[in-house]
């Protein structure tokens, strides 16, 4: 009689519901006037930016989603391949690129609110500045009452909100060809490979990171799929080939319809929106769809506060966070770090005011976000390959073929890609007035540079006190190698 090795964890994910997932959060409509800038150009670039970071980060989350499967992500990993410090190190930057990535998100929130009642407000720095910080002070006190609540938003916005509005925008555009309109973008063949011999046309790539990011969000559930040895890797596919026609073909009718040179940043879904329904006589729908996109970005804006905050909080089992960081109320929210953050992201607005256009404010807070973000990836796939030496033992549901080889690969190719997007975001694209270029790189490198040598900081000056344990059994089923 044949022994069955012994599973009992029924899984429950098929490749079409993980590959939802992965669409839900890569697939944003604000990201569309910055693909937009590319034309169909933005063609070669999805594929760089897919085979050279998609598809490595995807791969590489997995396996150690699936290896190391307890709570904390990133924080757990890099904590089981270097120590203590560089875990805590790591869970920082995911927490802290959110800073410069809300204002920039709430910005377009801002701008679509402004073609709602008056669209000469979507130029108003003052007016985008305080919509910006009345959402998130908004959203950070809907957080304070719990997940369920939080969750809720999130989940309906992304429905109405970007699947909607996104469907909206493809359909209008294709009608917009079909019936012999001016496009205002070159459609022959050789449009598709840029000039990549000049550095403008490849810095708006720095973009392109930041919109595939996040999915090792997602890795958290490949021990729940079901064969993940080949289905995690087809649902990774078909979620980046949804996403991929979503925002290319979205982005095509942004480019179609409004110049190169007028693609705002901020309000180029609004323009291409009001263009192409005012062709058609309906621009009585531009209100509806205005607070559609509202309602999706702040839903996702919402689904992203309280993730990463919960993570950096998961870090106080070990003593890494300072009391005064560590209170919970009674939903077990922790306020006092979603009350650090709101500061914070207060703080980082007022780039708002400082930069000289919208576009350009945009542009660096994304630049900045996918700087800090891209950091705590190189610290993963260092950690990969380091752990296929370091804990082969370790049971892994998805593992990289081929033992040491296939890890080198597809681990050092996501390394060099976030070390070449850091790179190339010091370099403001040439359609963008950023003022000084040494005021921008100096601002970029000086922000990066703080945000970096904060945790460590940190975690130098800890004290035995900053330890506050209330679960023994989770400190000792988490226990792990200390520096």
């Amino acid at each position: 009689m044949d022994v069955k090795p012994l599973d009992t964890h029924k899984r429950v994910i098929n490749i079409f519901v993980l590959a939802m997932f992965n669409v839900a959060i890569m697939a944003s409509l604000r990201n569309l006037p910055l693909i937009a800038e590319f034309g169909l150009g933005a063609i070669f670039f999805f594929v760089v930016v897919g085979l050279g970071f998609l598809i490595p980060c995807a791969l590489v989350s997995a396996e150690l989603a699936t290896g190391w499967p307890r709570s904390g992500g990133i924080y757990v990993w890099v904590r089981e391949a270097f120590g203590d410090r560089w875990g805590f190190f790591a869970i920082w930057m995911q927490w802290i690129h959110n800073v410069s990535w809300y204002p920039a998100i709430l910005s377009f929130v801002a701008a679509t609110i402004a073609y709602i009642f008056d669209s000469t407000l979507a130029t108003n720095k003052f007016f985008i500045l305080g919509v910006v910080l009345t959402c998130f002070w908004g959203m950070t006190i809907i957080n304070y009452f719990g997940i369920k609540t939080s969750s809720i938003v999130s989940t309906v916005g992304v429905i109405i909100g970007t699947l909607l509005p996104g469907a909206f925008i493809i359909g209008l555009g294709l009608a917009w060809i079909l019936g012999g309109h001016k496009l205002q973008i070159a459609t022959n063949l050789s449009s598709v490979i840029p000039d990549l011999s000049s550095i403008d046309n490849i810095v708006f790539m720095g973009g392109l990171f930041l919109t595939f990011a996040g999915l090792e969000v997602s890795a958290a559930y490949a021990g729940e799929v079901k064969n993940p040895q080949k289905n995690y890797p087809r649902a990774i596919i078909l979620g980046g080939l949804i996403t991929f026609c979503v925002l290319l073909l979205g982005s095509i009718s942004i480019a179609i319809v409004i110049p190169n040179k007028e693609i705002s940043l901020v309000a180029g879904v609004m323009d291409a929106f009001k263009t192409l329904l005012g062709k058609y006589n309906i621009g009585w729908l531009l209100p509806i769809v205005g607070v559609l996109l509202v309602f999706g970005s702040v839903a996702e804006v919402n689904s992203w506060i309280m993730g990463p905050v919960k993570a950096l909080y998961t870090t106080s089992i070990h003593g890494n966070l300072p009391p005064i960081l560590q209170n919970q109320n009674k939903y077990g929210m922790p306020t006092h770090l979603l009350l650090f953050q709101a500061l914070i992201v207060t703080a980082s607005s007022f780039v708002i005011l400082w930069m000289p256009s919208l576009s350009s404010a945009y542009w660096i807070l994304s630049a900045l976000s996918a700087q800090m973000y891209l950091v705590m990836y190189i610290m993963m796939f260092i950690s990969a390959i380091r752990l296929r030496y370091l804990r082969p033992d370790v049971p892994r549901a998805y593992k990289i073929p081929h033992p040491h080889k296939g890890m080198w690969f597809i681990a050092s190719l996501g390394l060099f890609s976030s070390i070449f997007a850091i790179i190339i975001t010091f370099f403001p694209p040439s359609q963008l007035h950023v003022g000084s270029i040494w005021a921008y790189d100096g601002f970029l490198a000086g922000s990066l540079l703080i945000m970096i040598t904060i945790p460590l900081i940190i975690y130098q000056f800890r004290k035995p006190s900053w330890l506050q344990v209330n679960d023994i059994t989770e400190q000792k089923q988490s226990a792990l190698p200390h520096e």
